[in-house]
């Protein structure tokens, strides 16, 4: 039986890849810092007869993400997809935010997606299979703050190293997520009005669309054709006219500024 292991699984996308991946028959090694959430989820999956193990770790943290690390370089009990979902975002300008908050979300959503993406990525290799799947945003087409920044670097990165191990056996594809209705958005105080319903997507459908768009071998996987029609455009648009498009987010997002 296939193993995946998936951040932040208690709760959104990480969540319904926990839940589905499951169904597919996976066992899987769920990583979070909430010890009772994670002991509910691994207790429902096991329910289900796949195995759950459970990793308590703030990703922030270098010592708890070095026990992570291990965990995936442990070569008697491969990890075969490895689900870099965890998130953190401040949803405030840069320069009213603590720079130790700004360098928490730095550290779960680079480094963190960095030194577990390398210490999965070598043993993959070594076996000539596997697959990680780096949960970036829509957001890293355009200008949306230090979090925008954050997630370019997991596209691009996603894509570097999937031209580095792709001829190797080794998969690896950047979900490019907008809008979900999720904790996570209710959680950093983004608000949409109702008027403007259609830029949700169902997280259960965007899974489904990210783990075909996996087997098909894409590098770069945006569910939902308004965001597909939003990375297109990014491709047309002169650079200096994105901005522009920043100024039409705050209009249609609310949430702290």
């Amino acid at each position: 039986m296939s193993t995946a292991l998936v951040t932040g699984p208690t709760s959104g996308i990480g969540n319904a890849f926990a839940r589905r991946l499951a169904s597919d028959g996976y066992d899987l090694v769920l990583v979070a810092r909430d010890a009772q959430r994670l002991a509910d989820l691994a207790e429902e999956l096991r329910s289900r007869g796949v195995g759950a193990e459970v990793i308590v770790a703030d990703l922030s943290d270098r010592k708890q993400l070095g026990v992570v690390e291990e965990r995936l370089r442990d070569p008697e009990r491969p990890v075969d997809l490895l689900v870099n979902n965890a998130g953190f975002v401040l949803n405030q300008r840069f320069v009213n935010a603590p720079v130790e908050d700004e360098q928490r979300q730095l550290d779960v959503l680079v480094t963190a997606v960095l030194r577990l993406s390398h210490a999965a990525a070598g043993p993959m290799v070594e076996r000539g299979h596997g697959a990680i799947i780096n949960v970036s945003s829509v957001a890293s087409f355009l200008p949306f703050g230090t979090y925008g920044a954050a997630k370019s670097w997991v596209t691009a990165f996603s894509q570097a190293l999937a031209s580095q191990v792709g001829r190797r056996g080794v998969r690896v594809m950047a979900l490019c997520a907008g809008f979900v209705r999720t904790e996570f958005q209710e959680r950093a105080g983004i608000q949409v009005g109702q008027s403007r319903e259609w830029i949700w997507l169902d997280v259960d459908d965007l899974v489904s669309a990210a783990l075909s768009d996996l087997a098909r071998g894409k590098v770069i996987s945006v569910p939902g054709w308004q965001y597909k029609a939003v990375a297109g455009a990014t491709q047309l648009i002169p650079r200096g006219a994105i901005g522009q498009l920043s100024r039409l987010r705050r209009r249609v997002v609310g949430g702290r500024r």
